[in-house]
């Protein structure tokens, strides 16, 4: 055993010619094992590539190996019942984060420079800021998701981590034909709101108001979180996916997945068309909050990575206060390191904009990251 174990699921034979990029291990990458996170899927090797793989290879990357993840991407730990729990390099004991746990830890210990993952509930920015590093979530359907197998299809997004802005920025060229860098010469040119850090422990809030006061026209505001019970659009949807898999193979389930999928299937239909009626209501008030403003600043989560042996189930809200919004949404975030909070561990700030402002939050992100780089410890 090494203290990497747990990161890597799968390896080529013999290392590809591009640049190498990890890939979660719920995208398909042909003939090489994709499990999904589930030991349903242990030995399925796919004959073809997710859309996202493929567009990367094409510009002249190469898959480093699959890494592991939350099983099925349906958690934020990376706690697998089956291919073991992802280790946080930067900090041993503590959780990596989920889903795409593997992807970030793989960054985090120095084993490549980028990695491809998804993001459904925050899935890309909570190992990220959990692990130090940068990832990002792209606008909804921005990048395809073709062969990456779904959590909850209409919240789905796939994205790049890296140790830099610059490799998301990268990365997102090759998976967004048509996508392009821009170019901010002073934070001062950004109107830009401020929310959400009173919701965070102490020192991660000072970390993220200290990042958010490097913009000069930053004021606070006021920004909804979505209502409860739009979760069960969400929950529905996952239901969705695994109505043909789960009655028959439940006990081949993780145990923590097996009871979140049973309370996705006891969604009523009532409570789903409240939820698409909530949901519609809240991209309405989102849009209004936002109104006049080119970015909004928030902590990525409230607290620095928790112990690995904590029960993923009570703390799964709490997580993904910050990060589920936006895929809600589908606006484009971005999870950026802001320095050390408590513990010593590192802070997270997220950079968010409205649909179709990718490259606006990764410009924006480039130049914050410039200036906040070797912040001082708590």
């Amino acid at each position: 055993m090494t203290a990497l174990d747990g990161i890597w699921l799968a390896r080529p034979e013999r290392p590809g010619r591009g640049i190498p990029v990890a890939v979660k291990d719920l995208l398909d990458t042909a003939g090489l094992t994709t499990t999904y996170g589930s030991a349903l899927f242990a030995e399925h090797v796919p004959a073809e590539s997710a859309a996202a793989v493929r567009r990367l290879e094409a510009s002249g990357y190469s898959v480093a190996g699959k890494t592991n993840l939350h099983e099925f991407a349906f958690g934020v730990s990376s706690q697998n019942a089956h291919f073991g729990t992802v280790p946080n390099p930067v900090a041993p004991g503590r959780l990596a984060g989920g889903s795409s746990g593997g992807s970030a830890a793989a960054i985090a210990a120095g084993e490549v420079e980028l990695a491809l993952g998804s993001d459904s509930g925050g899935s890309i920015r909570i190992p990220a800021g959990w692990c130090g590093i940068v990832g990002f979530k792209p606008t909804y359907d921005l990048v395809p998701t073709d062969g990456c197998f779904p959590l909850a299809p209409s919240y789905d997004h796939v994205g790049p981590l890296a140790s830099s802005v610059e490799g998301c920025e990268e990365l997102l060229a090759a998976l967004a034909p048509g996508f392009e860098p821009a170019q901010i010469e002073s934070l001062e040119e950004l109107a830009v709101g401020v929310a959400w850090t009173e919701h965070a422990d102490p020192f991660v809030r000072r970390r993220v108001e200290a990042a958010a006061a490097r913009f000069p026209r930053a004021r606070r505001i006021e920004v909804p979180f979505p209502d409860p019970r739009e979760w069960s659009l969400f929950a529905r949807e996952i239901a969705d996916v695994h109505r043909a898999l789960f009655p028959e193979h439940a006990d081949e389930y993780g145990e923590t997945v097996r009871t979140k999928i049973e309370a996705c299937f006891a969604v009523a239909d009532g409570e789903v068309a409240e939820a698409e009626r909530l949901r519609a209501e809240y991209r309405e008030q989102a849009a209004e909050a936002l109104a006049g403003l080119d970015l909004l600043v928030t902590p990525t989560l409230a607290m620095v990575a928790p112990p690995d042996d904590v029960d993923e189930r009570d703390i799964r809200k709490a997580v993904t206060r910050f990060t589920y919004p936006f895929d809600v949404l589908g606006w484009p975030a971005l999870a950026l390191p802001c320095g050390t909070a408590e513990d010593g561990l590192p802070a997270s700030v997220q950079l968010v904009s409205t649909a179709g402002e990718d490259a606006r939050v990764l410009a924006a992100g480039r130049l914050l990251a410039s200036l906040v780089r070797g912040t001082a410890a708590a």
